[in-house]
């Protein structure tokens, strides 16, 4: 009897110490873009749904793609959702890059000024136009698709590569006359500035904006826990698509700080209100289907026209050689 007494503290003390390793989160580390299209990553980690999958997920915000990628490249991360441009663009260079999952099919919003004269795509023939840096996803499709359908020379277009918070600010401060937003930016321009929409490039040419990205090691050496964080990201798509004011709760203080934004003409808005209905006019996915693998092939060879992309034998880049699409096809998307 006094053996037992002794022996079950330690027995106890065990049996805790194996319960906690067995449910213990393996960390991992997302980056991801402050913009509507990574709504996704954000409303899975305020969820908690990344921990639902057994995931003790780092967000780690950065400004621009291209940083996001040299994360993923250098080993900083192990997965990013971030433009479909910057990943082929490396890949193209050598680096060990796999999209494994879908996440927004693009939504970018011209809006201009109102005393700018720019009703369509076509005026904007001689004035300045706020997008970001050369290369990113937007810049591809705004001078591949955007301008070259309306007949426009980018060079008869003054171009400002910017963040899209900055787009916003030169808007209401009338240093641009048009700007080329994600939502929720496009959405907040519109309310707090004298500008309208004159063009969506979603309506006319849906492409897979934002995708997931992690490297070839890190598929091969934490593949379970990449498929977890799509996982956890595919229910924060379902979350998005069926409760928008419920992940506008969750997710509004990313975009706008304070409680309310003042609008021009409907006063004081609460921000879960801004978002949700910006929430509304994204078009989430997880999969990746043949249509948006043929678009994603249009892209790469828009970005090799214009130079942007260069493989080292000169042919064409296969955007097939960088997907993996075994988590979708696992879960049968």
């Amino acid at each position: 009897m006094k053996l037992a007494r002794i022996l079950a503290p330690a027995i106890a003390a065990a049996a805790l110490a194996f319960t906690g390793n067995a449910f213990a989160l393996e960390k991992f580390k997302i980056g991801y873009l402050r913009v509507m299209d990574d709504a996704q990553a954000m409303a899975a980690y305020e969820a908690g749904l990344y921990k639902k999958y057994g995931l003790d997920v780092e967000l780690i915000e950065f400004k621009s793609g291209t940083d996001l990628v040299k994360a993923i490249v250098g080993g900083q991360l192990d997965s990013g959702v971030f433009g479909f441009s910057n990943a082929v663009a490396w890949a193209s260079k050598g680096a060990d890059l796999k999209v494994v999952g879908g996440a927004q099919l693009g939504y970018h919003a011209l809006v201009a000024r109102e005393d700018s004269g720019i009703n369509k795509v076509a005026d904007l023939k001689g004035k300045t136009l706020a997008s970001q840096a050369e290369g990113s996803t937007a810049d591809t499709v705004l001078k591949g698709v955007v301008l070259r359908d309306a007949g426009v020379n980018p060079d008869d277009v003054n171009v400002m590569g910017v963040s899209p918070q900055v787009a916003v600010q030169s808007l209401v401060g009338k240093r641009v006359d048009a700007a080329f937003l994600f939502e929720p930016q496009a959405r907040i321009a519109q309310l707090i500035a004298p500008v309208k929409q004159v063009y969506e490039i979603g309506e006319v040419w849906p492409f897979p904006c934002m995708v997931v990205i992690t490297s070839g090691e890190t598929l091969k050496k934490k593949r379970d826990a990449v498929w977890k964080s799509l996982d956890a990201q595919r229910d924060a798509i379902t979350l998005l698509q069926k409760k928008p004011a419920e992940a506008s709760k969750l997710i509004a203080g990313y975009f706008i700080a304070e409680p309310t934004l003042k609008t021009l003409k409907h006063g004081e808005m609460l921000r879960e209100d801004v978002i949700r209905d910006a929430i509304k006019s994204q078009t989430f996915t997880a999969k990746i289907n043949k249509k948006d693998q043929d678009r994603m092939q249009e892209i790469a060879d828009i970005l090799q026209s214009q130079g942007s992309l260069k493989t080292r034998d000169g042919k064409p880049f296969d955007v097939n050689s960088i997907t993996d699409l075994s988590w979708q096809n696992a879960r049968k998307l």
